[in-house]
């Protein structure tokens, strides 16, 4: 994923911590509009940071 989007996961994290959206769909849509994810990539990034955030 790093080398096919250009940043490292931590990254694109930080990235997903930081939007002010909060809803699953919108940061996928967020990520695939403003960023060029592919739909699975941007899926599994948001799913990922978002149980994160629930488990802290």
């Amino acid at each position: 994923m790093e080398k096919k989007y250009g940043r490292p996961i931590a990254e694109w994290k930080d990235l997903i911590r930081s939007s002010p959206l909060t809803r699953h769909m919108e940061l996928v849509a967020w990520l695939k509009s403003e960023h060029g994810l592919g739909h699975g990539h941007a899926n599994a990034l948001v799913a990922h940071t978002l149980a994160e955030r629930s488990e802290g």
